[in-house]
Parts: C-alpha cells; structure tokens; sequence
C-alpha cells in the first residue's frame, strides 16, 4: 500500500485549508490509500481536545478522531505544541506527539506529500 504524507501548517479555524486538508486525508483512505498527517506551526491547534465549535461548523478535534479510528497516523510537532503553550494530555487522544525527524522519516517512504 502506498503512503501518502500530508503536512498541515495552517491555524484551524478562519481559513478552510486543515478542513480540506482532513477531508481529502479521508477520502485518501477511502480510496485504500495510508496517511500520515504532521501538523506543524498553528495547526497544532486542531488537536487540542475539548473545542467548542458553533452548531453547524465543522470540529477538526473530531474529524482528526474519525481519521485516527481509520488508522491514519497523526503527529503534531513538539516543539510548535510547547511554544503554544499546549501539553500533551490537552490533546485529542491517538494524536502522537512528534518530532521533526519523524517527518524526516515519513517523507523518503511516501509515494507524495502533500502540504497545506
């Protein structure tokens, strides 16, 4: 199976790039397809667990579980979750704190990376 890696940069809420970002991640495994998802920078955001979203919007906490139930493997940089001041128990369980040598890692192994 080939993996697809896909890097997630972007605060998660005011712009839709982490919402399009998960939604083609699982449309990816919909069609048979692994994925790995790095967050990075403000996208940290999304794994934080607990968020109270509007009726009606999309809640990245939960569509980053749903993947997470499918298997996708999700990392948030350490080093962008401690400059926020966010700790790993306030985060959405199965989220992996990672480090930038894991992406390292995951981009010679994907078939693409994909960035938003």
């Amino acid at each position: 199976m080939e993996i697809i890696t896909i890097i997630i940069n972007d605060a998660p809420y005011g712009i839709e790039k982490p919402w399009n970002a998960l939604r083609l991640a699982k449309a990816l495994v919909a069609t048979k397809q692994k994925v790995n998802i790095f967050l990075m920078g403000d996208a940290v955001g999304m794994a934080k667990n607990r968020q109270q979203t509007p009726t009606g919007y999309y809640n990245l906490a939960q569509m980053l579980r749903e993947l997470i139930a499918l298997g996708v493997e999700i990392r948030a940089c350490g080093t962008c979750i401690n400059s926020r001041g966010l700790k790993e128990d306030e985060l959405v369980e199965g989220v992996i704190v990672g480090k930038m040598l894991d992406l390292a890692r995951w981009v010679p192994e994907s078939v693409k990376v994909i960035t938003f």
